[in-house]
C-alpha cells in the first residue's frame, strides 16, 4: 500500500521543530574589556548596547556596570562595585535591561545601597514591586498645583517659607550650618502624618549614616523611613546612581496615592561624582570642569517630585535637595543650577549660626515660591508681616551700631525684632506642631513679649506652651480644625495669654 506524502504537513512539522529548538537557545552579546581604571572601563564588541543599560562582568559574579558612553569603536561603562577586580580582557555581557530596584512597603525601615541592595545586616529585601530607576518625569496634565502643607516642625520655616506636598525646596548653606539637621527634624515631624520618608546620603561618612539611623530609630521615625547610602568610600558611579534609586522608592508611594518626602544630602557631592565619571570618560569639560549636561542630571531628577492630579490618585513626592556652598557663594555653578530648578530655597548663614541663632535661616535670601498656597489661614494671620519685620530689624541692627541716639520708633522696631529673633530659635530634634507655632507668633504680634526681658523669652515660650496645653488645649485644637483664627478664638487666646501673664515671673 503506497502512502501519499503531503509536503504541507512535512513543512509544518519541520517549522514546529525548528521553533522549539530556537526557544531553548539563549543568545548573548559579549564584549571584551580594552581598558580599565578608576571605576571606568572601555569595552569593545557591544555594538548594540543602549545608553543606561546594565551589563555584567562574566568573570566576577554579581558585579555590574552601567553603559554611559556610546562611541564608534567602544563603549564607556561605569563599574557599579569594586572596580579593582576587573582586568583587561575580561568578558562583559549585555543584559538588555536598564537598572531597576525593588520598591514598596518592604523598604521601610531599611538601609539600602545605590543598587537597592540591603546593607543593614538584616534579611534580604523581598517585594513584588520592581521599578526602573530612570523614567520620564510626570507631564503637566498629570500634575496639580501645590496646595497642601507639609510641616517641617521648624517655626521659622513653617511661618515664613512654607513647604507644600509636591514642592522642591532647596536647603543651601556652608558646611556645618545645620542643613542636615533641618532635614532630619522634618523627617521626625512626619511621625503619624502618613508621609513616608526617604533619605539619600551621597558621599557621607559611614559613621554619619549609622548615627542618623540611630537618631531616627530613637525618635520612632525609622519605621516609615528608607535610607539610601552611597558612602564616601563607595565608587563615584554608586554615588551618581543613589539619588535616582531614592526617587524611585518615593515614586512608588506617589503613584499609589500616598505622600512621600525625599531628602538628597547632598547634590553638590552628586555633581562632583558625575564630574569625576565624565572626565574619566573623556567628555568635554565646561564651567568648573563640569560636563555640559550637569544641569540636566539634576533637572531630570528633581522634576520627578510632584503633586499628582486627582485622576492619578492625588499622591505627592516632596523633595528637599541640599547644596553645600563655599564661603556663602550662592552664585557658583551648581548652586545657581539647582536654585533655578527648585521652588525656593532656605539659605543658612554661617554668621547667624555662630552667633547662636539656630536654625540659622537668612530671611533675606530665603524664599518659598509656593508661598501662601501651602499655608493654612491661621498661619498667614500670625506670620503675614513676620518676614518683613525681621528683614527690617536686621537692616536697622546693622546701622544702629553707628548711631549714638535712636528715636522711639527705631527702638521699638529693634526691640520687636530682637524678641521675634529669640522666639524663632529652636533646639534640634524638637519639632513644633503647627498650633504651637501659631500660639507663640500670636503672642509676639499682639505685644505679649514686649515686657519680657530678652533672656527670659525662651523660658516664657516653653512655660506658655505647657500652660496652654494643660488648661487651654481646646483653643489650639479649634484653631487647627477650623484652620483660621476666628474672632471667638482670638478673644479666647488673648484671655488665656492675659491669665498666663499674671502667673509668669520674668
Amino acid at each position: 500500500m503506497s502512502m501519499k506524502i503531503r509536503t504541507d504537513e512535512i513543512s509544518s512539522i519541520l517549522l514546529k521543530e525548528l521553533e522549539s529548538n530556537l526557544k531553548s537557545i539563549e543568545t548573548f552579546e559579549f564584549g571584551t574589556v580594552l581598558q580599565v581604571g578608576d571605576g571606568i572601563c572601555r569595552v569593545h564588541g557591544l555594538s548594540k548596547a543602549m545608553a543606561g543599560e546594565l551589563v555584567r562582568f562574566k568573570e566576577h559574579q554579581g558585579l555590574q556596570g552601567l553603559v554611559l558612553n556610546l562611541e564608534s569603536d567602544n563603549v564607556g561603562i561605569a563599574i557599579l562595585g569594586e572596580g579593582s577586580k576587573v582586568r583587561e580582557g575580561d568578558t562583559v555581557v549585555r543584559t538588555g535591561k536598564i537598572a531597576s530596584i525593588q520598591v514598596g512597603e518592604a523598604t521601610q525601615g531599611r538601609v539600602l545601597n545605590a543598587l537597592g541592595e540591603v546593607i543593614d545586616g538584616g534579611p534580604a529585601l523581598i517585594s513584588e514591586h520592581h521599578a526602573p530607576i530612570e523614567i520620564k518625569a510626570p507631564g503637566i496634565i498629570d500634575r496639580q498645583n501645590v496646595c497642601e502643607p507639609l510641616y517641617t516642625g521648624i517655626k521659622s520655616i513653617d511661618a515664613m517659607f512654607p513647604i507644600g506636598k509636591g514642592q522642591r525646596e532647596l536647603i543651601i548653606g556652608d558646611r556645618k550650618t545645620g542643613k542636615t539637621a533641618i532635614a532630619i527634624d522634618t523627617i521626625i515631624n512626619q511621625k503619624g502624618k502618613g508621609v513616608q520618608c526617604i533619605y539619600v546620603g551621597i558621599g557621607q561618612k559611614a559613621s554619619t549614616i549609622v548615627a542618623l539611623v540611630e537618631t531616627l530609630r530613637r525618635h520612632g521615625a525609622m519605621e516609615y523611613t528608607t535610607i539610601i547610602a552611597a558612602n564616601a568610600s563607595d565608587p563615584a558611579p554608586m554615588q551618581f546612581l543613589a539619588p535616582y534609586t531614592g526617587v524611585t522608592v518615593g515614586e512608588y508611594y506617589r503613584d499609589n496615592g500616598k505622600h512621600a518626602l525625599l531628602v538628597y544630602d547632598d547634590l553638590t557631592k552628586h555633581a562632583q561624582a558625575y564630574r569625576q565619571i565624565s572626565l574619566l570618560l573623556r567628555r568635554p569639560p565646561g564651567r568648573e570642569a563640569y560636563p555640559g549636561d550637569v544641569f540636566y542630571i539634576h533637572s531630570r531628577l528633581l522634576e520627578r517630585a510632584a503633586k499628582m492630579s486627582a485622576s492619578r490618585g492625588s499622591g505627592s513626592l516632596t523633595a528637599l535637595p541640599i547644596i553645600e556652598t563655599q564661603a556663602g557663594d550662592i552664585s557658583a555653578y551648581i548652586p545657581t543650577n539647582v536654585i533655578s530648578i527648585t521652588d525656593g530655597q532656605i539659605f543658612l548663614e554661617t554668621n547667624l549660626f555662630n552667633s547662636g541663632i539656630r536654625p540659622a535661616v537668612n530671611v533675606g535670601l530665603s524664599v518659598s515660591r509656593v508661598g501662601g498656597d501651602a499655608q493654612i489661614k491661621a498661619t498667614k494671620q500670625v506670620a503675614g508681616r513676620l518676614k518683613l519685620t525681621l528683614a527690617q530689624y536686621r537692616e536697622m541692627a546693622a546701622f544702629s551700631q553707628f548711631a549714638s541716639e535712636l528715636d522711639e520708633a527705631t527702638r521699638k522696631q529693634l526691640a520687636l525684632g530682637e524678641r521675634f529673633t529669640e522666639i524663632l530659635k529652636q533646639k534640634q530634634l524638637a519639632p513644633y506642631p503647627i498650633e504651637r507655632t501659631i500660639l507663640v507668633l500670636f503672642a509676639g504680634i499682639n505685644g505679649y513679649l514686649d515686657s519680657i526681658p530678652i533672656k527670659s523669652v525662651l523660658r516664657y515660650e516653653s512655660e506658655l506652651i505647657r500652660y496652654m496645653e494643660d488648661s487651654n488645649a481646646a483653643i489650639l485644637q479649634k484653631i487647627v480644625q477650623e484652620q483660621k483664627i476666628t474672632p471667638a478664638s482670638e478673644t479666647a487666646m488673648k484671655a488665656a495669654l492675659d491669665a498666663f501673664k499674671n502667673v509668669f515671673k520674668a
